[in-house]
């Protein structure tokens, strides 16, 4: 990575603006999962440690361009001081007056959390005025918040225009260098597992690593568009229509790619979409009409696992199955103990955000693989191969 990073620029006494990923679940006014706020504390610990005032300041939820009680900040504040162990101030605004006052109140290694970057539409809009004002707050910037480094908004790209060195935070780093790794240089074999709902959300992905990757696996409701494309019965189960030629021109087009490619030999299917429907296992060729396919079957998960613990490199975007649904989240759990697995014995493990994210933290296995992404959408657009605004906007080493 050639931006440069909070390693680059003297701290000490200086308001350093960090832009961080706090938009996390919130209920009853209680941070329910705090991995996100987690994951910053190294960057805002290097700040206070070297005597810097760090002004953090994000989003939260979709509160539409004004202010919303539900989507206050304060929250974060309170769980943010619990797990600094210092007092993690709260200004009730990100611009004006409010938060004016607020920094200019702090001293050298203070923490001051601004209030929901989105109760100004401003933000969304990139607003130059808006992002000069937020950019007035700082000597600094840092960009930390790498699930929002996809969006070209005031506080990720418009405020590098006014505030300088721009420069990433330790999360941010971490986020680009597994990435960056897998997609530029990767050890080999380097294996790629695309499941989720739909086909449309990964096109740029599996034509991106289609020229990358020594395996492609595809698993979940996706894998049913594949299987219509191909003539077979898919009953009930999740397909786009709209995509079946796509689907058809992606198969000719890896035929003729030297990767092995890899989809379903057997399902899990369900009479309906609950998790107390009647439930079978049935090979592909043999989905049965009025019923949908729910999950991938043993025989899918034991050629999925082999490919998986014999890989160097292994990227997992998306569940295989309808992993919320407890008598549907096998194959997804099967597949996230491979990755354990494969990282055990040395390989390189990266679960790209999202409801892959979800699904591994549910079966209590994220601690196990090398590195579980924080943005969902941005690792995402990492996989196509597009360049992140917020990434582009960092100063240049």
């Amino acid at each position: 990575m050639n931006k440069m990073t909070i390693d680059d620029v003297k701290l000490k006494s200086k308001n350093v603006l960090v832009r961080v990923d706090f938009n996390v679940p919130i209920e009853n006014g209680v941070v329910t999962d705090s991995t996100r706020i987690i994951e910053s504390l190294p960057t805002i610990k290097k700040i206070l440690s070297e005597g810097g005032r760090a002004i953090l300041m994000s989003h939260l939820g979709r509160p539409k361009g004004k202010p919303d009680a539900k989507y206050s900040l304060l929250p974060v504040a309170k769980k943010a001081s619990e797990l600094l162990g210092i007092e993690v101030k709260f200004a009730s605004d990100c611009i004006g007056e409010n938060a004016k006052k607020a920094v200019a109140s702090l001293n050298d290694g203070d923490c001051l959390l601004l209030e929901n970057l989105r109760f100004h539409p401003e933000e969304e809009e990139n607003d130059e005025s808006f992002a000069k004002e937020l950019a007035s707050l700082g000597d600094i910037y840092v960009n930390d918040a790498f699930g929002s480094a996809h969006r070209a908004h005031a506080s990720t790209e418009g405020i590098t225009k006014f505030i300088k060195p721009a420069v990433a935070g330790y999360l941010m780093q971490k986020e680009l260098n597994y990435l960056g790794k897998a997609l530029e240089n990767p050890v080999r074999p380097f294996t790629a597992i695309l499941g989720g709902a739909k086909v449309s959300g990964k096109i740029d992905v599996i034509q991106n690593l289609m020229n990358k990757v020594d395996t492609l696996i595809i698993g979940g409701g996706m894998a049913y568009t594949f299987f219509k494309a191909q003539g077979f019965e898919v009953g009930n189960s999740l397909v786009e229509t709209d995509k079946l030629d796509l689907a058809k021109s992606i198969l000719s087009e890896i035929t003729n790619k030297k990767i092995k490619f890899l989809l379903p030999v057997d399902c899990v299917i369900a009479n309906e979409f609950k998790n107390e429907a009647q439930k079978q296992i049935v090979k592909i060729s043999e989905i049965k009409p009025g019923w949908q396919g729910l999950d991938i079957g043993p025989e899918t998960i034991r050629l999925f696992s082999e490919e998986i613990v014999k890989s160097r490199t292994i990227v997992w975007n998306g569940p295989m199955g309808v992993f919320e649904m407890d008598n549907f989240a096998t194959g997804t759990h099967e597949i996230a103990k491979s990755l354990v697995s494969a990282t055990k014995n040395g390989a390189t493990t990266i679960v790209g955000g999202g409801d892959s994210a979800a699904a591994i933290a549910k079966f209590g296995l994220d601690k196990s693989v090398s590195h579980v992404s924080t943005g969902g959408g941005a690792s995402l657009e990492f996989l196509e191969g597009k360049v992140l605004p917020g990434v582009a906007a960092l100063t240049n080493k």
